[in-house]
């Protein structure tokens, strides 16, 4: 659960830390400009900028339900969080699951990336695909 939660804590430290630094230099504008930039830093490499994650299980039962995607991510990837703010407000028409917070999502990617735990993998139709372009994604969506 922890780890989930590293790097947005991080980023909050080091923004504390440069606009701790700016405030001994005087400059109050600096560092609420710095204390800010590495805020939204840290919301958006924390689960909070991605929907609501479900378990694996759920994922493929709603999938098989209504057909659409399910999308494999984890907090602190640079190409999940790509690939979320690409789909924009179409995110949310996708199944997500951490796989920081489920073992059998986690197994999911294994096995469909030889082992690695490779994300975002999307699965359509039952089919993986690692890593696909955003634009393809959302054109599954819709």
């Amino acid at each position: 659960m922890l780890r989930r939660w590293m790097l947005p804590i991080l980023f909050l430290a080091l923004g504390l830390a440069a606009a701790g630094r700016q405030i001994a230099q005087g400059s109050t504008g600096g560092a609420v400009t710095l204390l800010l930039l590495f805020l939204v830093a840290g919301v958006l490499l924390s689960p909070l900028a991605f929907p609501r994650s479900v378990s694996a299980a759920e994922a493929l039962r709603r999938s098989a339900t209504d057909g659409r995607p399910i999308v494999y991510w984890r907090p602190g990837c640079r190409y999940c969080l790509r690939l979320r703010t690409r789909l924009g407000l179409h995110a949310h028409r996708a199944h997500w699951v951490d796989i920081w917070r489920d073992p059998e999502g986690a197994a999911a990617v294994r096995a469909a990336t030889g082992g690695d735990e490779t994300v975002p993998t999307v699965v359509v139709a039952g089919t993986p695909h690692v890593n696909p372009d955003p634009r393809w994604v959302r054109a599954q969506l819709t």
